[in-house]
């Protein structure tokens, strides 16, 4: 059987980029995706293909349909199918949950056409070929902010949330051939994080780690790994939500 190819949105650093190349490492084929960051996008392709995968680079912007579907058909004309879809490109905008005054509809606006639509859009891009191919499966990057109702902003929360509640849309409605899963992070070590949060970074991830019953944070591997499972493995797991939070949710040990 020929080696599996995976598309990654937003491929170029911190979780996209460690999908990109835990997925690699297990032979497949991936397609990293960007917006802007080229070198970065072509830096981790080339670790892909030393990983013992292959790697192409595609530029597209998930929030606009016609890139969506250009994304979908480079790999097809590269590969001939696709196997997993990786919906991890996404967006903030760091804001107080208190200031009502810190977003205007523009906020949100940008921010689902990022962390909703973009997935939506991919989704309908790849389903033609793998309800062709008889099989398929796409994970959603989310975040526990969708759950509990917290992180960057209400902006972005409400996104994740939305997009936990589409997960399990899609994965009803796109069965059997295609399994639709979401995975939801805590705190991830990322430089993204890092570049939001500014001073706050340091005295927030040891928060966090000290509110966990593992008591860490999370980095972008420990991700991927699920991520990975969920496309690779996984086979009767569908509409589920992965949490990957060392037990945040739980709350403080006993």
């Amino acid at each position: 059987m020929a080696q599996p190819v995976h598309i990654v949105t937003g491929a170029s650093a911190g979780i996209g980029q460690a999908c990109a190349e835990h997925l690699a490492a297990t032979g497949a084929r991936v397609v990293v995706n960007y917006a802007r960051r080229e070198a970065e996008a072509e830096a981790v392709a080339r670790r892909c293909r030393e990983l013992g995968g292959d790697a192409i680079t595609v530029q597209a912007d998930v929030a606009v349909d016609a890139d969506c579907r250009r994304l979908a058909q480079a790999a097809l004309d590269q590969w001939g199918r696709i196997d997993g879809l990786v919906n991890n490109a996404g967006t903030t905008r760091f804001a107080r949950h208190d200031d009502l005054e810190a977003l205007q509809a523009d906020d949100f606006h940008a921010i689902f056409d990022v962390n909703v639509i973009g997935p939506y859009q991919m989704v309908r891009a790849v389903v033609p070929s793998m309800k062709a191919q008889g099989r398929g499966a796409v994970v959603n990057v989310s975040s526990i902010a969708g759950i509990r109702g917290v992180g960057s902003s209400v902006a972005y929360a409400a996104s994740k949330g939305a997009l936990n509640t589409m997960t399990l849309s899609l994965a009803r409605a796109m069965g059997p051939e295609i399994r639709v899963n979401a995975v939801c992070p805590g705190f991830v070590e990322t430089g993204w994080l890092k570049a939001g949060l500014g001073e706050r970074y340091d005295k927030q991830r040891a928060a966090y780690a000290a509110s966990t019953p593992l008591q860490d944070s999370v980095q972008p591997q420990d991700v991927a790994e699920a991520v990975t499972w969920l496309l690779t493995g996984a086979a009767k797991t569908t509409g589920e939500t992965v949490l990957v939070d060392a037990g945040k949710l739980l709350g403080n040990r006993q």
